[in-house]
């Protein structure tokens, strides 16, 4: 029996969720899936400059799982910018962190909106 899949820690939702090019046609075949999961790792390791061992801990997961999504996430970048692909961004085993100050970490963006709110920049 198959081990069961274990929900991935993610901060917030994209603000958006379609990419691509702007005259791409609705064809099914011209449009990429990629997780919410797969999103997180390009957002903690591309953009807030974590290692893989940094954002396995702030997702909950093992660094060899965060490789394995972190791969699929830029093939998946990849294919969509070369080959004029929409890339979507849904589904996937997460949990939306719950804001709590001990569980969430430096990368939410929760945590760090509460931290500019008390300083009162906007």
């Amino acid at each position: 029996m198959a081990r069961p899949r274990k929900w991935r820690k993610v901060c917030c939702l994209p603000i958006s969720n379609r990419f691509g090019p702007l005259d791409a046609s609705e064809n099914i075949d011209n449009h990429i899936i990629m997780s919410v999961d797969e999103y997180e790792t390009i957002r903690l390791i591309d953009l807030n400059g974590f290692t893989q061992e940094e954002c396995a801990t702030q997702m909950n997961i093992a660094r060899s799982t965060v490789q394995g999504i972190y791969v699929m996430a830029r093939k998946k970048i990849a294919d969509s910018l070369v080959n004029g692909k929409i890339l979507i961004i849904k589904g996937g085993d997460y949990k939306l962190c719950d804001n709590d100050e001990e569980s969430c970490g430096r990368g939410c963006h929760k945590h760090r909106r509460k931290h500019f709110e008390n300083l009162n920049i906007k």
